[in-house]
């Protein structure tokens, strides 16, 4: 489960900055935000969502991270990357944005949570 998790960990931070990058890219071009950039941006929420979830599995099998922060961390990324859902404008391109603005975000709080769980 532990290797699980790291795994997931790699992902999670190759994916939220690709995402990001992509979303910005589309957003400079004023291209419409569809195909590979709305995949991108789901994929990451996917990948949050499974890595607090495998983190959960491991603290209810009683392993825990060596800084407490790493919770922390874990779920702001998490908040943040979910955040745009309740927030966001209806505004398509500002909704892009703000996806792209909250998922960079999120994978900063990745590489925190990465540097305090090892």
């Amino acid at each position: 489960m532990l290797t699980a998790h790291r795994v997931t960990a790699f992902l999670v931070l190759a994916t939220t900055f690709a995402a990001a990058a992509v979303a910005a890219w589309t957003y400079y071009r004023r291209a419409p935000a569809r195909g590979i950039v709305t995949h991108l941006l789901a994929l990451v929420q996917t990948l949050l969502v499974a890595q607090v979830g495998i983190g959960l599995l491991l603290l209810s099998d009683h392993r825990r991270a060596p800084h407490q922060l790493h919770y922390l961390y874990g779920a702001l990324s998490l908040a943040a990357v979910l955040a745009p859902w309740l927030y966001a404008p209806r505004e398509p391109r500002q909704r892009l944005a703000w996806f792209a603005g909250a998922t960079l975000v999120a994978g900063a709080l990745a590489v925190r949570a990465y540097m305090t769980g090892t």
